[in-house]
């Protein structure tokens, strides 16, 4: 007999969300699954991503709002820096090829994104509505973009939102071989460098599992990310001497 999965509460715009604990589980057709409906505004998402929960929802879904359990995090000092990374990345810097820059053109890095589906899916999740719900929180200073310039063009990268000193990853694009992976190293060397200690990937794949991200519980999830919000964000600004933090006896300037 296939089990009938729990109603799904919807949210009015400006309504506050369900406890956690109410999120479809694993036996439901979408785990971690918790609420529909809402709006996409400013201070719903930072209410959203200051209790673990995030929007993803496909053409033709309302709203759909997310805390998965477990919860994939990279714990920055867990990230592997391959030697097919690691190699073309100092090759291109010390050759002054590559550049990473934070901000510079947030709006072109979250279009790309938007026009490179996540694996498995054929589609986009993010919508013209979500593209414009995170230029307004970039504009308001929670949404960043980590970019790989490579001979002076756009080549990958990735978007994030920062709330204290926790830092939410959301998705990556690439046009040259390594070029978001290279944003990601940049970002954690940024991380590294501020006390920021763990980047939320979201959901599990083995591409970020081979980076070094793991699952941990929701609830260590939330813990964690409670005991960060009170930090002051880090200036959004990237530095070559950053790079010290992977790549040592090395110093960029």
């Amino acid at each position: 007999m296939t089990r009938r999965a729990p109603a799904l509460p919807w949210l009015e715009p400006g309504q506050a969300f369900p406890p956690l604990s109410s999120a479809w589980g694993a036996h439901d057709p979408a785990p971690g699954l918790l609420a529909a409906g809402g709006a996409l505004d400013v201070p719903t998402l930072l209410a959203a991503y200051s209790q673990g929960i995030f929007p993803w929802y496909s053409e033709g879904q309302p709203i759909l709002w997310w805390s998965p359990d477990p919860r994939m995090v990279l714990q920055v000092t867990d990230f592997r820096l391959h030697d097919s990374l690691r190699k073309p990345l100092f090759s291109g810097l010390r050759q002054q090829r590559i550049e990473i820059r934070f901000d510079h053109d947030f709006s072109a890095v979250i279009r790309h994104c938007a026009a490179t589906p996540r694996h498995g899916q054929h589609g986009t999740w993010i919508l013209p509505e979500m593209v414009a719900a995170y230029e307004a929180l970039h504009r308001a200073g929670h949404a960043h973009s980590v970019e790989t310039w490579w001979d002076g063009e756009l080549a990958g990268g990735l978007y994030c939102v920062n709330l204290g000193s926790m830092v939410f990853g959301e998705s990556m694009f690439s046009h040259r071989s390594n070029a978001s992976k290279m944003a990601l190293a940049g970002l954690v060397a940024f991380c590294r460098q501020h006390g920021i200690t763990a980047i939320d990937c979201q959901q599990n794949t083995a591409h970020l599992a081979s980076l070094g991200a793991r699952e941990i519980t929701r609830s260590d999830f939330v813990h964690h990310v409670h005991g960060t919000l009170a930090t002051p964000a880090p200036a959004w600004r990237f530095l070559s001497v950053y790079w010290k933090h992977l790549l040592p006896a090395h110093e960029f300037t």
